[in-house]
């Protein structure tokens, strides 16, 4: 075990809503490095569910570290929980989400949230899943969500960009080209409208309606919109909080999509901070500034033969993995962890050289995520 020193939470958060609700630890609090981090090493996707004698009390779990859409058969879609005080908030959904959450070791009826940074699909595969699968019938550990569960994500983006290079592009659902979280999930009840109803005579489950609470998360006046100004500088601004957790957000700048959050957790045992999908932006910095943990998304393009306009879609909407280390650097974190990575001319990743790229301008701890990886907070 080895440990280091962490500058005070610089948010722009109210101290006094701070001490108020005991959130977080005091001024230049020592913060002990424990398992996969202080090892240095990363975890091979594992068929059983990671089990421990003893957990942090907050801890982040990888349940899947795969960016984009590609199927690949060594890492599942991008998912993370966090579990604060055997709590679990869940953020982004991606394929194979519900698989890897009981695989390591979570409880549904655990599920406390869903936070969703943005709606493209790697991002909400398995979303509708939480509730159409483990809020049905009880699973052979008698686990079942039978709670509303609050999700919170993106309104509609209210415009679609021009297609790249020009010209026109189809557009699906024409009356509604833009739906945002509310829409997506009210689209999901009715896409499955008859396995529920037939369910609901017969196997007597709950109405899966009443068992996902949507808000979509109103962004601030900062002169956002979806077309010129998707991520304007801004400060951190409220999303929840309760009695473990409080949460807070920026938009970030992702290609052509809006909205598209970073979102941070702090708690009592410390800090998280999540990009979500992002290139390059201060706003991010900002919110990060001083967590324990920033989890970032990276990607590798040197070396590969790509189209125009995914090579365009890249740069745009992603930062590489040879540049992150500096944001982490400016950002006051002592640990970065990679998730939602993917190399566009190596597969599957070299790790070590992907820690080697990570490192690069940033002097402090670097972890290549893997699925099932376990991250103490502290």
């Amino acid at each position: 075990m080895c440990e280091l020193e962490v500058s005070d939470i610089e948010s722009g958060h109210s101290p006094t809503a701070v001490q108020r609700r005991h959130l977080l630890r005091g001024a230049g609090g020592a913060l002990a490095v424990t398992g996969l981090l202080g090892a240095g090493l990363a975890t091979p996707v594992s068929a059983a569910p990671i089990r421990s004698s003893k957990r942090a009390a907050a801890e982040l779990v990888l349940l899947g570290t795969q960016g984009g859409p590609p199927v690949e058969p060594d890492r599942m879609g991008i998912a993370t929980a966090l579990v604060v005080d055997g709590a679990t908030y869940l953020i982004d959904c991606g394929r194979g989400a519900t698989t890897q959450y009981l695989r390591a070791g979570l409880r549904f009826d655990d599920l406390k949230a869903v936070f969703l940074t943005h709606l493209h699909a790697d991002h909400v595969a398995d979303y509708y899943n939480f509730f159409l699968l483990a809020g049905g019938l009880p699973n052979s550990r008698n686990d079942v969500i039978t709670t509303p569960v609050p999700v919170y994500g993106p309104g509609p983006a209210g415009a679609l960009p021009a297609k790249f290079g020009g010209g026109q592009a189809p557009t699906v659902d024409p009356g509604n080209p833009t739906p945002g979280t509310y829409d997506l999930t009210q689209s999901c009840h009715d896409a499955y409208a008859y396995s529920s109803n037939v369910f609901l005579r017969d196997s007597g489950i709950a109405d899966i309606r009443t068992l996902v609470d949507v808000h979509e998360i109103r962004l601030p006046d900062v002169g956002a919109d979806p077309l010129t100004q998707r991520a304007p500088a801004m400060r951190p601004f409220p999303v929840m909080e309760d009695d473990r957790v409080r949460v807070s957000a920026v938009l970030v700048p992702h290609g052509p999509v809006f909205p598209s959050f970073a979102f941070r957790f702090d708690t009592d045992h410390g800090s998280v901070t999540l990009s979500g999908d992002t290139t390059y932006t201060g706003n991010l910095e900002t919110l990060a500034r001083g967590s324990d943990l920033l989890v970032h998304e990276a990607v590798n393009v040197q070396g590969a033969t790509l189209s125009p306009a995914f090579r365009s879609h890249l740069l745009q909407s992603h930062v590489e993995v040879q540049k992150v280390g500096a944001i982490a650097q400016r950002s006051d974190v002592p640990r970065l962890v990679l998730s939602h990575i993917g190399d566009q001319a190596v597969r599957p990743i070299n790790t070590a050289r992907w820690r080697r790229w990570a490192q690069q301008g940033y002097d402090g701890r670097v972890h290549i995520g893997n699925d099932l990886d376990r991250i103490p907070l502290r």
